[in-house]
C-alpha cells in the first residue's frame, strides 16, 4: 500500500527538524532537545498545571474540560516522533512515490469541480489553483490520508514530552482556542500523530491564524469544507509572501558543463545568464532572454533532474524546510498545470545510502563544519559543507554528496 505523505504529519516536522542540530531552534524559535532526552516529570501533575495555565490565558473552563478531561499519554506518539526516517531517500525515489499520475489527475478534477472558488482565491490572494492542489494532494490525498488519531491526545503527549515540549505547548493552546471560538469540536480533531489539522495539514497555530471561512457558514473548517481549504491555503501562502503572476519552478535541461558553484539556491542569476550557460527549457527551446532572477536547483547533482527555482519557490521552503519535499510539491504543481513527466537527468547519479551519508557528515564535522545532526539526511547545512569541500578538492561544486567525495575525505588526513 502506498503511504500517504500525511503519515502523522511527518511531513511538517520530520525533515524540517531532523536536519537541525540537537539543540537547535525548532520552528517558531522554540528550543529542541536531543531525540534521546528522557521525561522525568509526572504526567498527571503536568496536565493539571497545563489546565491552570490554559484557564489563566483566557480559554474557557468548559473547553478545557471537554478537550482534556480524561486525556492520557500516548507512548506510541513519542516513539514515532523520535524515530522519523521516512524521508531518508533520494529525491527521485521520493517524488516517484508521491508526485503520482493519480494525484495529477485528481488535482485537475478538483480544480474543475471548484473552478469558481479557485478563481476567487487567485484573484484575492494571487495563488494559482495548481499550487494549492499540489499541497492538498501531498498532504492528505484530498482528505483520504489525514490520519486517524485523536489530535488532542497527540498534542498533549508532545507538549509533555521533553523533545519539543515548548513548541507543542503553544500548539495545544492554539487547538483549545480553535475549539473555544467554535470552529471545531474536540471530536472533529482526528488526524496525524504530530497534531496537524485538516486536509492541508495545518498546525493548530497556523489554523488559528490563517484558516478562514470561505463558504460563508461563519466557521473555518479544513476537514470538511473544500471552499475553506482552498481559501485558507491561499491565504496562508500569501502571508508567507507568494508573488502573484510569477512562476515557482521549471524543469530545465543542462547542455555541457556549467560553472557548477553557481548551482545553489542562495545564488540567483537572470534567465538570460542561465541561457548563456546552456540551460534550456525541457522541450529544448531557449529560455526567455530576460532579467527574471532564478536559481539553478540540482536536487541530485549535475547529472540528475534540473530546475530553475524562482522567487516563489522560497514559499515552498517556508511551508516545509525539506528540500526534497519542497521540490516534489513544486514539481507536482507544474504537472497539474500541464508540464510533462520529469526527466531522470542526463546520466547516472553517484548516490550515498543513509550510513554513508552519516559517515560523510562525521567527516565534515571533523573539518569544522556545522552540519546539524548526524542523521543521514542531506539538509542545507550538509549541502553547504559538501560544496565547500568540492571546491577544495577541485570537484564540480554542485553540492551533492557522492562516493567520490566521501573517498577523498577518507584519504584526506
Amino acid at each position: 500500500m502506498r503511504p500517504s505523505l500525511s503519515y502523522g504529519a511527518a511531513i511538517m516536522f520530520a525533515l524540517a527538524t531532523a536536519a537541525t542540530s540537537a539543540n537547535a531552534a525548532a520552528p517558531g524559535g522554540f528550543k529542541e532537545n536531543p531525540r534521546d532526552c528522557r521525561n522525568t516529570g509526572n504526567f498527571s501533575s503536568w496536565i493539571t498545571g497545563f489546565k491552570k495555565e490554559a484557564m489563566a490565558s483566557g480559554i474557557s473552563k468548559r473547553t478545557i474540560a471537554r478537550a482534556l478531561d480524561g486525556v492520557s499519554l500516548d507512548e506510541g506518539v513519542i516513539r514515532r516522533d523520535r524515530r522519523q526516517g521516512f524521508f531518508a531517500q533520494s529525491f527521485l525515489s521520493f517524488q516517484k512515490r508521491l508526485a503520482t499520475d493519480n494525484r495529477v489527475v485528481a488535482g485537475r478534477r478538483k480544480i474543475a469541480a471548484h473552478k469558481a472558488t479557485f478563481n476567487r482565491a487567485e484573484r484575492e490572494f494571487g495563488v494559482p489553483p495548481e499550487v494549492i492542489t499540489g499541497f492538498w494532494a501531498l498532504e492528505s490525498d484530498f482528505g483520504k490520508g489525514m490520519g486517524n488519531l485523536p489530535v488532542l491526545r497527540s498534542l498533549v503527549t508532545l507538549a509533555y514530552d521533553c523533545r519539543r515540549g515548548e513548541m507543542f505547548t503553544a500548539e495545544l493552546h492554539a487547538a483549545l482556542k480553535i475549539i473555544d471560538r467554535g470552529d471545531l469540536e474536540p471530536g472533529d480533531m482526528i488526524g496525524s500523530w504530530a497534531g496537524e489539522l485538516g486536509q492541508t495539514q495545518f498546525l493548530p497555530t497556523r489554523y488559528l491564524e490563517h484558516a478562514i471561512d470561505y463558504d460563508g457558514d461563519r466557521h473555518a473548517n479544513l476537514f470538511r469544507s473544500d471552499d475553506d481549504i482552498i481559501g485558507s491555503t491561499a491565504n496562508y501562502m500569501k502571508h508567507l509572501g507568494w508573488r502573484a503572476g510569477e512562476p515557482w519552478i521549471e524543469e530545465v535541461v543542462l547542455q555541457g558543463d556549467l560553472p557548477w558553484k553557481e548551482a545553489d539556491l542562495a545564488v540567483k542569476h537572470p534567465r538570460s545568464t542561465w541561457s548563456k550557460w546552456g540551460v534550456t527549457r525541457r522541450n529544448g527551446k531557449a529560455l526567455p532572454n530576460d532579467g527574471m532572477p532564478a536559481s539553478l536547483l540540482l536536487p541530485m547533482g549535475r547529472n540528475g533532474p534540473a530546475f530553475l527555482a524562482y522567487n516563489n519557490f522560497g514559499i515552498y521552503l517556508l511551508w516545509n524546510q525539506s528540500l526534497t519535499y519542497a521540490t516534489t510539491a513544486a514539481y507536482l504543481a507544474t504537472r497539474i498545470a500541464g508540464a510533462p513527466t520529469m526527466s531522470s537527468g542526463r546520466g547516472p547519479t553517484d548516490d550515498l545510502d543513509g550510513d554513508q551519508t552519516k559517515e560523510l557528515q562525521r567527516q565534515l564535522i571533523k573539518r569544522g563544519f556545522d552540519v546539524g545532526a548526524v542523521d543521514g539526511l542531506v539538509g542545507e547545512k550538509t549541502r553547504s559543507a559538501v560544496k565547500a569541500m568540492q571546491l577544495r578538492f577541485d570537484l564540480p561544486a554542485d553540492s551533492y554528496p557522492t562516493s567520490e567525495l566521501l573517498n577523498m575525505l577518507r584519504r584526506d588526513r
